[in-house]
């Protein structure tokens, strides 16, 4: 794949019932925030911003971290939007919001 930054989305999901979903995706958030990945953490999903190589080490480390700690079961929803010829960022998309 290209070195172009592409705009990525991961929603973790647990299907659990040994502690609170929040405590799962808590720890799922501070996997992204040490990756020194560009993110913005939101509501339903976190925003990622890098090259797909580098974005996509950040969606496995996550689940990694997810399966190596026990989790029983989650979803994973993740959305990423590439461009061919150039970077994709979500500020290019929502700045005319703002």
């Amino acid at each position: 794949m290209h070195n172009y930054t592409v705009n990525a989305s991961v929603q973790i999901l647990p299907i659990i019932q040994d502690k609170h979903p929040y405590k799962w995706v808590d720890e799922a958030i501070a996997i992204i925030q040490q990756s020194g990945v560009k993110h913005e953490v939101g509501p339903f999903a976190t925003v990622l911003e890098g090259t797909y190589d580098d974005v996509m080490k950040v969606i496995h480390a996550v689940n990694e971290y997810l399966y190596s700690k026990g989790c029983s079961e989650w979803i994973s929803n993740v959305q990423v939007q590439i461009r061919s010829g150039g970077d994709i960022t979500g500020a290019e998309k929502t700045e005319k919001f703002k």
